[in-house]
């Protein structure tokens, strides 16, 4: 198995690393690899447009960027891989967020001795998730539902689903910082996303897409 592993914390990083090659030695089952280590969500999405590790290992909360802005990136290129939160947050818009992007699982930090079997089990096409979060799991998973089974008129068919949520959130009248604060991502991407999608829709600024949604969203819903 060939891993990668991202975290803002080098001494994490080498610790996760020392459980995950030297675990699978003790074990005798298959021998795990880490081919890369990264400290920050931009190198993450480096890393793995390099390696295409079979896991990735990543923090949430690092700088430049964080690891769900870094992980919705990734999985919006290459849908099939496979990642696992490790992080110290136990916050339940994150784990929405995971649920929603994917994500392969999302254990906490303190929970190390689970590392090595989540591993095994992502490999094994099986979704991995703490024991601190499991009892959350029903409700967060209703949430999920709900947002993925909203109508999307045609006309918004060719933006991904993270554009498509920026253009909700834009009509209803939340700026730049409002989005990046609650999407957990950076202004400057916010900007680089609302580009795209006005490009794509052929429209100006964002006054014409907030018109452009409440004409379309209505028609799916008459």
């Amino acid at each position: 198995m060939r891993i990668a592993i991202v975290d803002d914390d080098a001494l994490v990083c080498e610790s996760l690393s020392t459980i995950a090659v030297q675990g699978s030695l003790q074990q005798g089952t298959d021998l795990i690899e880490v081919l890369a280590v990264g400290n920050n969500g931009l190198e993450a999405i480096e890393i793995y447009e390099k390696y295409q590790p079979d896991i990735l290992l990543l923090d949430i909360q690092m700088p430049e960027m964080n690891g769900l802005e870094a992980a919705k990136i990734i999985l919006e290129k290459y849908p099939k891989a496979k990642i696992l939160f490790l992080t110290t947050f136990l916050d339940e818009e994150y784990i929405i967020q995971a649920l929603r992007m994917g994500a392969k699982g999302y254990l906490m930090k303190s929970s190390v001795g689970s590392v090595l079997p989540a591993l095994y089990a992502i490999e094994r096409g099986q979704r991995v998730f703490g024991d601190e979060i499991v009892d959350r799991l029903p409700p967060l998973l209703n949430q999920v539902t709900i947002n993925n089974t909203k109508k999307r008129s045609n006309y918004f068919a060719k933006l991904t689903d993270s554009e498509f949520t920026i253009v909700e959130l834009i009509s209803d009248g939340k700026n730049n910082r409002e989005i990046a604060e609650s999407l957990h991502f950076s202004e400057g991407t916010i900007r680089n996303y609302l580009s795209t999608i006005l490009e794509k829709l052929n429209l100006r600024d964002r006054t014409q897409l907030a018109i452009a949604y409440y004409k379309h969203h209505q028609s799916t819903e008459s």
